[in-house]
């Protein structure tokens, strides 16, 4: 498991994947999310603006990464 560090109090779906690197773009986030790949705290989310905050778990293709608070 990776984590991921956030300075604000949550980041979206969307920009997670792509910041955190499991896409390299927005628009295939967009296309992931939308169609079922992603999972969030162990259930699938359809929701690419869902605010993902410290403590939640995000999984695509075997790779999980958690968003913990920076600093």
């Amino acid at each position: 498991m990776e984590i991921i560090k956030i300075s604000e109090e949550y980041i979206r779906l969307d920009n997670l994947m792509k910041f955190s690197g499991l896409c390299n773009s927005g628009g295939r986030a967009k296309y992931l999310i939308q169609n079922g790949e992603v999972m969030l705290n162990g259930e699938v989310c359809t929701m690419r603006g869902k605010k993902i905050r410290p403590g939640d778990k995000v999984e695509y293709q075997n790779r999980t990464v958690e968003v913990a608070v920076e600093g």
